[in-house]
């Protein structure tokens, strides 16, 4: 059998190759996994890579036939998690569908969510359709996918053309006295590698110590809201990575757990220059804080 190789989407973009291809493979044990990453039999771009690395738009991975002669499993999803989770459509038309996401599930599957949006998507869909951008497994609000590789293609360079409008809802840390625009680069996992990323904090409401923001986003770099709050001394509220942990601690809600951080509102273009402008209502979970 020969040499397989694969070129990576937008919704494997940013996954570790380990994690990757375990979660094609799930019937071939960890260890020859990450054996064949450790001899460099599995290649990325014709480099050696380890078995941290992230996966970017466009790499080309080689996968070797010893791995490929074993059956791949495929997802089993359940209708009733279909309906669920896809239950709220915003937008839908022949290139794009938006819908309103909910909390508690990741937009791909991984080693520890075996099911992402995009498998549900594709459950129902087809395998045509794909992730145009990302959301954060618990951050809820609007998230679009496009049902054709012209419209992901359109989409992706509107973003680099920063010709896409996003707000999100936010609950933060702390009272800010003035709006506040953060322009400060991110890095995933290499600080040489730094990317522009701006924000856009601007006060909605004061509330007793906390701040309900607007906060609008001219890249998607990941994680970007809850860095950048966290920089200026008002992380995001119920954030467990980049937030305070102890001011969290002194909300006794039942949704604690829950971090408030809400994808509002998107506007974009299609290919044929038509304004797409999709709104998500503040989620119950904010007006209960409330």
């Amino acid at each position: 059998m020969s040499v397989k190789k694969l070129k990576i989407n937008i919704d494997n973009e940013g996954r570790r190759i380990d994690n990757f291809l375990l979660s094609i493979y799930k019937n071939i044990p960890k260890t020859k996994i990450y054996k064949i990453i450790r001899k460099g039999e599995v290649r990325v771009n014709s480099s050696r890579i380890k078995a941290h690395y992230k996966l970017v738009v466009d790499d080309i991975v080689r996968i070797p036939p010893n791995l490929q002669s074993d059956k791949i499993i495929e997802k089993k999803i359940r209708d009733k998690d279909v309906d669920f989770y896809l239950d709220e459509i915003l937008y839908d038309d022949n290139n794009y569908l938006v819908i309103n996401k909910k909390r508690g599930i990741s937009v791909h599957g991984g080693t520890k969510n075996y099911i992402g949006i995009i498998d549900i998507a594709r459950k129902k869909y087809g395998k045509e359709i794909d992730l145009c951008h990302r959301l954060d497994k618990d951050t809820t609000g609007c998230l679009v996918l496009a049902k054709n590789k012209k419209s992901v293609k359109h989409f992706n360079e509107s973003l680099k053309n920063y010709s896409i409008n996003k707000h999100y809802s936010a609950i933060l840390k702390g009272n800010l006295i003035n709006d506040i625009n953060v322009d400060m680069p991110i890095y995933k996992n290499d600080s040489n590698k730094l990317k522009s990323s701006t924000s856009k904090f601007k006060i909605v409401k004061e509330l007793n110590n906390c701040t309900l923001v607007d906060v609008q986003i001219f890249t998607g770099r990941t994680h970007q809201i809850r860095i950048h709050a966290s920089s200026i001394g008002h992380p995001v509220l119920f954030d467990n990575k980049y937030g305070d942990k102890d001011f969290n601690k002194l909300f006794k809600t039942k949704n604690q757990k829950d971090i408030m951080l809400h994808s509002r509102s998107i506007i974009f273009k299609d290919m044929n220059s038509n304004l797409i402008k999709i709104n998500s209502d503040i989620p119950s979970k904010f007006n209960e804080f409330f």
